[in-house]
């Protein structure tokens, strides 16, 4: 069980006591193995709030390749996993920059912190008093200090402010869909509450976009290459229909909208096969980022696009050989080019890229990816080299 920090916590570990506390048992391994006696340790070392501290270590620990600076920060551990990225959250901050905003579900405060350094004016609320607490302290750590007050997201307490809501997922177990109901609060509830006001909800990226009438732009956001949130945009705050947002932790970003052509052929194969990153995918924006740079479709039902140049500063696949695939005759390919490694992707087909490693028991050593999809009804194998594209 998580454990359910107090007030009382909170006091403490933005003490001088509790900074000592946390310093000290931040020297701690805190491995499976090293567990009981990092316990005693700190038992002993800092009394009854040892609990808070290692779990306030263990937190930052996580923190670290979501947060930036998040090191002095207080946090719980469910709040720290719905927590948007340091960069999604700036991404955010800056389409918002210089307009008064509410963040109505601000929690520890990892969205509230970056949209009050944009903001001209900026509230948090929640009702959670524990966090609350949590998103001074870590919002004052950000070297900014929104006005932090409680309140419920269903009840406004500001009236011009652009309304920011994260609302919690009740159960993420296995799900790939979502409906309005399955947030906390309910996104049909906080867009009748607001109505009339701008206003952003960020979702899972699996909502489907008919199941909040009131968006005028979905945008997903992708971070590292992995897609992280569908963000809803009212219509005061829409600059496109479908938006893809991809950014990186180096700070480099791109994005694409349905404003763009998607005028594209469906053709045979050029040298590279490319997989758009899974924010354009999910978008359904494939055919206008391949028109952006020049490539072509495979097939108009299936996202690998294809072309004679990649584009700049993404991985791509060299076309070696292709064929209509047959796991006989794939065998015989990668053995006839001494392929001991295979990195194996699938899109279109009915085929379990692990399951078929074993069977196909590659040896050799060179290596190659393996990229299985279907032209038409031909199910086809493509044997490529990966190699990433200078940027």
């Amino acid at each position: 069980m998580p454990y359910a920090f107090t007030l009382a916590d909170v006091e403490y570990l933005t003490s001088a006591d509790g900074a000592r506390a946390l310093a000290a048992c931040d020297a701690l391994p805190l491995t499976d193995a090293s567990w009981l006696a990092d316990v005693a340790t700190a038992r002993r070392e800092v009394g009854e709030r040892y609990a808070a501290v290692l779990e306030t270590v263990l937190l930052r620990r996580k923190s670290a390749s979501k947060l930036d600076d998040a090191g002095s920060w207080l946090l719980t551990g469910d709040a720290l996993q719905q927590a948007s990225a340091s960069p999604v959250a700036a991404h955010r901050a800056r389409r918002l920059a210089g307009r008064d905003v509410h963040d109505v579900t601000c929690s520890i405060g990892a969205d509230l912190a970056a949209l009050a350094g944009t903001a001209a004016r900026c509230v948090g609320s929640d009702l959670d008093p524990v966090r609350l607490a949590m998103a001074r302290h870590n919002c004052g750590q950000a070297g900014v200090a929104p006005l932090i007050v409680r309140a419920d997201a269903l009840t406004p307490v500001t009236r011009d402010a652009v309304v920011v809501a994260d609302p919690a997922r009740r159960d993420s177990s296995g799900r790939r869909t979502w409906r309005p109901g399955d947030f906390v609060p309910a996104l049909d509830e906080l867009a009748d509450v607001h109505s009339g006001r701008d206003i952003v909800v960020k979702c899972a990226p699996g909502l489907d976009p008919a199941a909040a009438p009131w968006a005028r732009e979905v945008e997903l956001v992708s971070l590292d290459g992995q897609v992280r949130e569908s963000c809803l945009w009212s219509a005061g705050l829409a600059t496109a229909g479908r938006r893809a947002t991809v950014l990186h932790s180096g700070g480099a970003e791109w994005t694409i909208t349905d404003a763009e052509s998607d005028d594209v052929a469906v053709a045979e194969p050029g040298e590279w096969l490319v997989d758009p990153d899974g924010a354009v995918v999910r978008a359904g924006l494939v055919r206008h980022y391949a028109a952006r740079h020049g490539l072509w479709q495979l097939d108009e039902r299936i996202a690998y696009l294809t072309g004679d140049v990649p584009p700049p500063g993404v991985r791509a696949f060299r076309v070696l050989e292709f064929g209509r695939y047959s796991e006989k005759e794939l065998r015989a390919v990668l053995r006839r080019r001494g392929i001991g490694r295979v990195e194996i992707l699938v899109r279109g087909l009915d085929v379990d890229p692990n399951t078929l490693r074993r069977r196909l028991k590659p040896s050799g050593a060179d290596e190659a990816s393996v990229v299985l999809t279907r032209i038409g009804r031909t199910p086809t194998a493509f044997v490529c080299r990966a190699e990433r594209v200078p940027g």
